[in-house]
């Protein structure tokens, strides 16, 4: 049978992912362009969906390149501050729903560089 578009494989993954919590808040960001294209820089606003120590998980209306570096502004427990994050862009997937022709939203996973 073959795998349709809205499912995805499922890894054996050996992380701990109990320290997750839910944060749903649109969260500003800005990526570079990649170094073959013009060089610029492109943000928006992505809704995070849960964050941990390593990461967060966020909803995109593009998908960034794997390997892409974005600058995330985390919200911190003071309402006025956030926080300047830089995250690598581990996976992405398309959203089963929405528009088709590559529009649509995408869940996109994050790692936190330190």
């Amino acid at each position: 049978m073959a795998q349709m578009e809205w499912e995805w494989p499922m890894a054996d993954c050996q992380e701990n992912h109990s320290e997750r919590v839910a944060l749903l808040r649109p969260i500003p960001y800005e990526m570079t362009t990649p170094v073959e294209g013009p060089v610029g820089v492109r943000g928006g606003k992505a809704l995070s969906l849960n964050i941990s120590s390593g990461g967060m998980l966020v909803l995109m209306d593009q998908a960034p390149e794997i390997e892409q570096v974005l600058k995330v502004y985390v919200p911190t427990p003071v309402t006025v501050a956030e926080t300047p994050t830089l995250a690598e862009v581990r996976w992405t997937r398309k959203m089963p729903i929405g528009k088709q022709n590559g529009q649509g939203a995408y869940f996109v996973g994050l790692k936190f560089m330190f």
